[in-house]
């Protein structure tokens, strides 16, 4: 793991938190969906929320 700051990583994981909170919301939006364009549209948005996720995440390995 990089040497971060404790400042550093409390403002990790507030990224993380707000990137997860990002795909559920998402996520729930397509489920709510029934237009098949608005839906791949959500669905391009949670991916890349994921994405962001996932790199974060990387970071901290």
């Amino acid at each position: 793991m990089p040497n971060l700051t404790s400042k550093e990583l409390m403002q990790l994981e507030d990224q993380l938190n707000g990137e997860a909170l990002l795909v559920t919301k998402f996520k729930n939006y397509v489920n709510q969906c029934t237009d098949p364009e608005l839906k791949s549209v959500l669905q391009q948005i949670a991916q890349k929320h994921q994405n962001h996720y996932a790199t974060l995440m990387r970071h901290l390995q």
